[in-house]
């Protein structure tokens, strides 16, 4: 059986289309622009793309973009001062500190000094407290982006056996939250869990989020299972460099009903979400209806 592919750039494009479409309608009808701010501390190469990334699609789903660059040996006290000014900012609805920060920033201290109601990457103790009580809260862009494939892919998800495979605070425990609040039988695994295929082999959906090249093979999943591979492994092979994600693409796609690739699957959701996030952000900060489909 030859699994359907999950195909995450395509559906990203169809998220950004109706973020674009709100943002127009509250521009339209309530004079309102959503405006997302990205903090960026220091050159790592890798965030620097990113950031890019974002900005670029900010501005195409017609909010307002602001970037705020600073030195890698930035103080503490002064990039609080940057965070508070934009808590302040009535022109900015979401805020994102750009991870991983230079080793002498406390990054707890610095994601907990957001305004929680701008906290679009969804990091904020208040809001892992609120989405571990089924509550309303600001959501990880990643595990938010899992959560829009596999309702799109199976409608209702309500008693289906999930297993996630990785238990970090940015993917693996929300994940596991939001297939809760789904109705799902949710079991978090992890390296050093006993019998981990035997796990994975029960499992309707797995989620692997564990940072481990080609981790899950074949033969631990179960016949038409959804797999969404959160993985993204930059491998070396036959001299070429691959970027590869958590499980062996192909001999789980032998088997699984539906599979998102890496690359091309999960990736494009993650600023996709951010998208959509900065838009619930906005609407919940104005007392205006959220955007249908683009929150949890």
């Amino acid at each position: 059986m030859a699994a359907q592919i999950i195909d995450g750039k395509a559906f990203a494009a169809t998220v950004r289309e109706k973020v674009a479409g709100h943002v127009a309608r509250l521009k339209e009808e309530n004079g309102i622009t959503p405006g997302l701010a990205v903090v960026l501390v220091g050159e790592d190469p890798a965030s620097q793309v990113y950031v890019r990334s974002k900005g670029k699609q900010t501005v195409e789903a017609g909010m307002n973009s602001y970037e705020h660059k600073m030195d890698a040996d930035t103080s503490e006290e002064d990039l609080l001062a940057v965070v508070n000014q934009l808590n302040n900012d009535p022109n900015v609805h979401g805020i994102l500190v750009q991870l991983p920060l230079p080793a002498h920033l406390n990054e707890d201290l610095i994601i907990n000094s957001i305004d929680p109601a701008k906290d679009v990457d969804g990091f904020h103790i208040s809001n892992v407290g609120l989405l571990g009580t089924g509550q309303k809260s600001m959501v990880p862009c990643t595990p938010l982006g899992c959560l829009m494939m596999l309702r799109d892919h199976h409608g209702s998800l309500s008693g289906m056996d999930a297993v996630v495979i990785g238990r970090s605070n940015i993917v693996g425990k929300p994940m596991a939250q939001l297939l809760l609040g789904d109705s799902c039988t949710v079991t978090i695994a992890h390296s050093r869990t006993k019998d981990l295929p035997d796990v994975v082999r029960r499992a309707d959906i797995v989620v692997a989020a564990v940072g481990r090249p080609e981790m899950v093979p074949g033969d631990w999943i179960k016949e038409g299972a959804t797999v969404i591979d959160v993985g993204i492994n930059r491998i070396e092979r036959d001299g070429k460099n691959k970027l590869v994600g958590d499980v062996d693409y192909a001999s789980c796609a032998e088997r699984a009903g539906a599979i998102t690739p890496v690359p091309g699957g999960v990736g494009p959701m993650t600023i996709a979400c951010l998208l959509a996030n900065t838009v619930t952000a906005c609407c919940r900060a104005n007392g205006l209806a959220e955007p249908e489909g683009l929150t949890a």
